[in-house]
C-alpha cells in the first residue's frame, strides 16, 4: 500500500507548483517571461508592480522551479525554467477557459467585442509563403528581439499609427502579439481597420507559435 507519510510528502511537493500558480500577478509574470528573458526591473514595470512585490513573486516562482535566474553585474534576469513551463501555462489557460465560465467572461471583457477577423497559424504561414500578407509584431521591441515570426516587422502598438506608411498599401496586414489573451493585436487590427486598411490578427500569439515548434528568429529589426 505504500507509506502514507511519504505519499503525503509527494503530493505536498506537487502542490508547491500549484501554489506558485495560484496568484494572478505571478501568472502575468509567467506570461511576460514566455516572451523571453527579462530583468526584475523590466518585469516589475511591465506587470505594474513595485520592485519589492515583483521580487517576492519571482522568488516564489523560482522556489517552485518554474523560473531560473542569471546575474549580469548587479542586475538579475529571469527566464522560464523550460518549454514545459510555457506549455503548462498555456494548458492552464485552456483548461480555465473550457471549464470556468468566469474566465471566458473576464477574457471577453478585457479583449473587447468580437469585431476583428483572425487567422490560424497555418493560414498565416500560407499567406507568408505566397507573399500576400505583411506581418507585424505589435509587442514591445524587446520582446520582438527575443524571438519573432520570421519576416515580421516590429511595430509596437504605441507606434503603429505613426508608422502606417511603412506598411504596403496593397497587402493584407496580419498583426500578432503575446498569446491568446493578449489585447495588443486586437487593438492593432481595430486601428488599422479604422484607417481603411485590410487587417487580421493571428488567433493566438508568440507563446503558442513557439509551442508548435514553428520557426522563430531573434534580433532587432
Amino acid at each position: 500500500m505504500g507509506d502514507p507519510t511519504r505519499k503525503a510528502a509527494l503530493f505536498d511537493a506537487l502542490a508547491t507548483t500549484g501554489k506558485a500558480l495560484s496568484n494572478g500577478k505571478r501568472l502575468e509574470l509567467l506570461d511576460l517571461l514566455a516572451q523571453g528573458e527579462r530583468s526584475v526591473d523590466a518585469l516589475a514595470k511591465a506587470a505594474g508592480l513595485n520592485l519589492t512585490t515583483a521580487s517576492a513573486h519571482l522568488q516564489t516562482l523560482k522556489q517552485a522551479g518554474l523560473v531560473t535566474t542569471r546575474r549580469d553585474g548587479v542586475r538579475i534576469h529571469y527566464r522560464l525554467a523550460g518549454d514545459d513551463v510555457a506549455a503548462l501555462y498555456a494548458l492552464l489557460q485552456q483548461v480555465a477557459r473550457t471549464h470556468l465560465a468566469a474566465t471566458e467572461q473576464a477574457r471577453a471583457a478585457y479583449l473587447g467585442p468580437e469585431d476583428t477577423d483572425h487567422l490560424t497559424r497555418e493560414q498565416l504561414l500560407e499567406r507568408v509563403k505566397a507573399g500576400t500578407a505583411a506581418v507585424i509584431d505589435v509587442r514591445p521591441a524587446e520582446e520582438y528581439a527575443a524571438g519573432h515570426i520570421p519576416g515580421a516587422l516590429s511595430i509596437p502598438l504605441d507606434q503603429l499609427e505613426a508608422r502606417l506608411a511603412e506598411l504596403p498599401a496593397d497587402a493584407e496586414v496580419v498583426a500578432y502579439c503575446r498569446g491568446t489573451n493578449c489585447v495588443l493585436a486586437h487593438d492593432a487590427v481595430r486601428l488599422l481597420a479604422a484607417r481603411g486598411r485590410t487587417a487580421r490578427r493571428l488567433a493566438d500569439g508568440m507563446l503558442e507559435w513557439r509551442l508548435a515548434d514553428l520557426p522563430v528568429e531573434a534580433g532587432t529589426a
